[in-house]
């Protein structure tokens, strides 16, 4: 399973580069994110735009390869694209978003092992939503690698519900994506 952190938004919402905004720890959101990332599952990807020489050399001391992907400004379909294609030879690739810093390497883990067969997606599910990352099976590479836009994988999940296993967990940090500045000390808590 290939791990894949997409970090390359532009933070438009937030107004700032949150990627890089420091958590109530001091540590910047997106190296919390990769962390997570690294401690569940070796050898993963960080996709970011150009943009950010800062963030890419935190990613890496994180222990995740960078690539540049030269379309993020496309949108997360397009950046979750780059990913794919780059890592073409895996067995299925599980998509972490870099604005989540509160997911347990434990989650990470159950939802990447949860994928069995090519055609498998999974998720964690909390308090009766879905969240994030979500895991796919080798059989959606040709879909994930073809994604365009700011939907990310959306459109992949939609055609193949039939395969979607929820995995229900108690880690809020599933449903924890930061937007706004204000919600930083809400979701820490």
């Amino acid at each position: 399973m290939q791990p894949i952190l997409l970090a390359a938004g532009r933070s438009t919402r937030f107004g700032a580069d949150k990627l890089l905004h420091p958590l109530a720890d001091g540590t910047p959101l997106a190296l919390a994110a990769a962390r997570t990332l690294a401690a569940a599952l070796p050898g993963g990807l960080a996709v970011v735009n150009g943009d950010s020489a800062e963030l890419a050399h935190l990613l890496e001391a994180a222990g995740l390869a960078v690539s540049v992907c030269p379309h993020a400004h496309e949108g997360m379909g397009a950046s979750l694209a780059w990913g794919v294609a780059r890592t073409r030879a895996a067995d299925g690739w599980l998509i972490a978003l870099a604005d989540m810093p509160f997911i347990v390497p434990s989650t990470v883990r159950a939802v990447a092992a949860a994928v069995r067969e090519p055609l498998s997606i999974a998720a964690p599910i909390c308090g009766g939503r879905r969240g994030h990352p979500v895991a796919f099976g080798r059989g959606h590479g040709a879909a994930l690698a073809s994604l365009t836009g700011d939907t990310g994988a959306r459109a992949v999940l939609q055609a193949h519900r039939d395969s979607l296993l929820l995995l229900p967990c108690d880690d809020p940090g599933v449903l924890q994506d930061i937007d706004l500045p204000e919600q930083l000390p809400i979701l820490a808590r």
